[in-house]
């Protein structure tokens, strides 16, 4: 399945990036979708068939299953 993640800061999505690539995860920083927004303006693109909310960190925003074009929000972080 695809994801698309959001952030607070841009530190925190090439952390998160750095993060999944070392898990041996596909995952490509990006500019925000502009159906979504952002705080910070890049977003990281991943796919993975694992249970995406074992990878949640606190730099994380929303995440976006990308299941139709629209995508779908499954995460919210609580503030």
């Amino acid at each position: 399945m695809e994801y698309i993640a959001t952030f607070f800061t841009q530190s925190g999505a090439i952390k998160y990036q750095r993060y999944l690539v070392s898990k041996n995860i596909s995952a490509q920083i990006m500019p925000v979708p502009r159906k979504f927004s952002s705080s910070c303006g890049i977003s990281v693109k991943f796919t993975m068939d694992d249970d995406v909310l074992k990878y949640i960190s606190d730099d994380i925003d929303k995440i976006y299953e990308m299941s139709s074009s629209e995508g779908k929000l499954i995460y919210r972080a609580e503030i």
